[in-house]
């Protein structure tokens, strides 16, 4: 499993749960299914662009902002 796709995965749940968001609720809220969502945040998932984007907005931020902790631990 790759790294990078773990580290994204935690930085997904990390901003959803501090939010206060069950994975159900943020999966809906994006149109997309709960069991997809779930494999993304445990990195068993190759996401593409325009699914990162969709949760990017989600959280109503960049998709920049969302990658910025990928930057930080390499």
């Amino acid at each position: 499993m790759s790294t990078l796709r773990v580290q994204f995965g935690w930085r997904i749940k990390d901003l959803r749960e501090e939010r206060g968001l069950s994975q159900r609720g943020f999966a809906e809220k994006i149109g997309m299914s709960p069991s997809y969502l779930a494999d993304v945040e445990r990195g068993s998932r190759n996401i593409s662009l325009d699914n990162i984007k969709r949760i990017a907005d989600g959280f109503d931020i960049s998709v920049a902002e969302l990658m910025e902790v990928l930057r930080e631990r390499g």
